[in-house]
């Protein structure tokens, strides 16, 4: 069913709704004549009462309508907030355009401080080509991409994240130069220092391992020369 089918349907049902309201409960319409047109006064008592119900109706549907709007906002902009993940948009110079509560909680940092601030501010000095060459990628290519760097707290503690990132046009930037938004990155980051720390401990671990079975070998190699 096409758009022009259903906004008929949907008028019809309207009016069918109006009629039985109105033949049902015979509600009152003279002290809305003073807003009514000329052509509409020229209709019968029970078109005029079934207009005033239909827009009754109307405003009722639409009220309900930006109600669940409302519900909806507010459900997910609880879900962004209290995401597992740290969510940024970076706009193409760089700059953060917004941080949900994770992100802002990771990096020990008001939101109204890290709004505006260049998101390399955050990321450790050794690790800023890992995040240029993740950066030209994702608007070279337009595709999702993923690094893993270090980037840096208020205090300037570092710790490890995966950083994810998307690009889209944002519509909150529309304007006549750009109707559909500017091209912005999407960054999600994940908290992995953990694992990292993991891993560096693994390391280790083989590595001293290694030396070891080194040593070993050594010492029996020079034991077997001496008894020869």
């Amino acid at each position: 069913m096409d758009n022009k089918a259903e906004e008929r349907e949907k008028a019809a049902k309207l009016r069918w709704r109006a009629e039985e309201i109105a033949e049902g409960k015979g509600l009152p319409f003279a002290d809305h004549l003073e807003v009514l047109s000329p052509q509409m006064l020229r209709r019968s008592p029970h078109e005029l009462r079934v207009h005033q119900i239909e827009l009754e109706l109307q405003n009722e549907e639409l009220r309900r309508t930006l109600a669940e709007l409302e519900a909806l906002r507010a459900r997910y902009f609880d879900l962004y907030n209290q995401a597992p993940v740290g969510y940024c948009i970076v706009a193409m110079d760089g700059l953060i355009l917004e941080a949900n509560l994770t992100a802002v909680t990771l990096l020990s940092s008001a939101r109204a401080t890290l709004v505006k601030q260049p998101i390399t501010r955050f990321i450790m000095k050794e690790d800023q080509d890992i995040y240029y060459l993740h950066r030209k990628h994702l608007f070279e290519t337009g595709e999702p991409n993923a690094c893993e760097l270090r980037m840096v707290k208020k205090d300037g503690s570092p710790f490890w994240v995966r950083l994810t990132a998307t690009t889209a046009l944002d519509p909150t930037t529309r304007s006549a130069k750009h109707p559909e938004g500017v091209r912005v990155s999407r960054l999600v980051l994940s908290d992995i220092s953990e694992r990292k720390a993991a891993e560096e401990a693994q390391a280790l671990l083989e590595t001293k391992l290694q030396e070891a079975r080194r040593r070993v070998a050594t010492g029996f190699k020079s034991g077997r020369g001496l008894v020869g």
